[in-house]
């Protein structure tokens, strides 16, 4: 089997086309958000400071797409496509972030609201990213 390749810039732009669903995703959710996490916007910043998350956020939306293309990559030369991409993301999400989210959730006695909330948005994100890694090809 030959590897596909993969395109840095598509990560790129797939890691920043994630990271913008995100905050749109969070503005609409974030009242419902906060309730099912249980605390207040004063107790999330509380922590520390508040860039930190979202540094976080942007170097692991980096990764993820890079993983992302990288899997669509190892389906072969000529597989990197948008189908491929999207079908890929969902799988992803299925297998590694969808069950990862539900353990953990369950274990901290999250509300499944949360479950819901948080794992439509990485749903959302690998499509995206996905779609992007596509349309861009090799």
């Amino acid at each position: 089997m030959s590897h596909g390749g993969m395109n840095y810039l598509a990560v790129l732009v797939a890691a920043a086309a994630g990271f913008a669903f995100g905050a749109a995703w969070y503005m609409a959710l974030g009242r419902q958000w906060m309730a099912a996490l249980g605390k207040s916007r004063d107790e999330i910043g509380a922590d520390g400071p508040r860039a930190r998350p979202f540094v976080i956020a942007a170097v692991a939306q980096i990764v993820m797409a890079f993983v992302l293309a990288g899997s669509i990559g190892h389906l072969g030369v000529g597989e990197v496509t948008v189908r491929n991409g999207v079908i890929s993301g969902a799988i992803l999400w299925v297998g590694m972030v969808a069950t990862t989210l539900s353990v953990n959730h369950a274990f901290q006695g999250s509300k499944f609201r949360l479950t819901l909330i948080d794992g439509g948005h990485w749903l959302g994100v690998l499509l995206i990213q996905g779609l992007v890694i596509g349309l861009f090809g090799v």
